[in-house]
């Protein structure tokens, strides 16, 4: 591993975000808010979001994260009128294909955080929900413990009912810890982008929240091509950096797919590559290092955390790395790539795919905060200090950036 990069300081990258600077909810129009673009010379200009489609380079293959918010957070009560339980379902066990588990008719289990966990010693947890105007009980119960989450098997006794009936009925939205609000009925909506359609994030990929129909239209009419793919938002993306060194910091593992066709155009095209969010950037920068994998016979599903930094690293040409994917999936017959990535983009990251980023303002201390600083090749503080002193809103329902390579 690159040693330069292990030894970075997190203390680097915090500065001070008072609470009132964080956004609480999204502007009532969306595509009103600020937007801080940085040019590749790190000029640095205000201008408004629905002004995007007008600021990005010509020809843009623009890329979004279609992943929709599940409502995540469910709450039960002990019998009798106990104690509250809360279960936070993070990703799916049985079976482990999300779209499959929300498929499910009977039961399934998650892995899940459990709130007041030590009030609930033993025995199942149940709900009666009405559901289309079925009453459906649905019955918790803790399987086993995984470090400081648990595996929850759900069943229910309705076979006409789905897991993702069952979620939408009795769970609710998981808003940020960090907006310190209970989630309101407007979450629903506001926490949720235009182009979601894919369950499986416990959180949203926040650029989105930005785009109105108005502005994919201008986009469209401007000569960009728009694609998605989709990365489920875990909750470690709010985990933070503890450590004194990255190099001592877990990065989380999260869900990927991506089409071939999409895979197959990304290693030809000569059009600048907007993501959409870290999360984008981390599935389009995934899939060049899962091409390099593929191509050293040592691909195993997942993108190690470290492997960019590898002194083994092959360092593929993005056609080359991109192609030995497409031709791997097309000798095991797959039209979507299905994978996990704990890639950390860090300061001397060496980026092969994107060439922009329509992100948000983040977290001190986050390694949200180390991929931008790498992406821009430089000191992040000129561009946090211009939006702080600029009255820019913060995190997840604040304002946005334009970065530029």
């Amino acid at each position: 591993m690159n040693t330069n990069v292990a030894d970075i300081r997190i203390e680097d990258y915090d500065y001070p975000l008072p609470d009132e600077r964080i956004a609480k909810h999204p502007l009532q129009e969306r595509d009103k808010c600020k937007l801080l673009v940085r040019n590749p010379d790190g000029e640095l200009s205000t201008r408004v979001f629905d002004e995007l489609p007008g600021l990005l380079p010509s020809r843009s293959l623009l890329i979004y994260n279609n992943t929709r918010v599940i409502n995540a957070r469910l709450r039960f009560r002990k019998p009798g009128g106990g104690a509250t339980i809360e279960i936070f379902c993070l990703e799916p066990v049985t079976p482990v294909d999300y779209a499959v588990s929300f498929a499910s008719t009977d039961s399934c289990s998650w892995l899940c955080f459990v709130g007041n966990s030590k009030r609930w010693k033993s025995g199942g947890l149940d709900m009666t929900l009405d559901i289309d105007g079925m009453t459906v009980t649905l019955t918790a119960t803790r399987e086993s413990r995984e470090g400081n989450a648990s595996v929850i098997s759900f069943s229910w006794d309705n076979s006409d009912v789905t897991f993702s009936q069952i979620i939408s009925a009795a769970g609710e939205i998981p808003i940020p810890p960090y907006l310190n609000r209970d989630t309101e009925p407007s979450d629903s909506s506001d926490y949720q982008t235009v182009f979601s359609h894919i369950d499986g994030s416990v959180a949203a990929p926040t650029a989105g929240l930005h785009f109105t129909d108005a502005v994919l239209r201008d986009i469209d009419a401007a000569g960009m091509e728009r694609r998605e793919l989709t990365l489920h938002v875990g909750a470690g993306t709010f985990q933070p950096v503890k450590s004194d060194s990255i190099g001592e910091h877990d990065m989380h593992s999260e869900f990927i797919a991506v089409s071939r066709d999409l895979i197959m155009e990304l290693a030809a095209t000569d059009r600048p590559v907007i993501a959409v969010g870290t999360t984008s950037v981390r599935t389009l920068e995934s899939l060049y290092h899962i091409g390099c994998l593929v191509s050293s016979g040592k691909w195993n599903g997942e993108v190690p955390q470290w492997y960019p930094y590898n002194a083994d690293h092959p360092h593929l040409s993005r056609g080359e790395a991109l192609s030995a994917l497409t031709a791997w999936l097309d000798s095991t017959g797959s039209k979507t790539l299905l994978a996990s990535t704990r890639i950390i983009i860090a300061p001397g990251y060496d980026f092969k795919i994107v060439n922009g980023i329509v992100t948000n303002f983040h977290q001190p201390k986050s390694t949200l905060l180390l991929l931008v600083s790498a992406f821009i090749g430089g000191d992040w503080r000129p561009m946090y200090d211009f939006a702080l002193d600029g009255d820019y809103r913060f995190l997840s329902y604040g304002d946005a950036s334009l970065l530029l390579r």
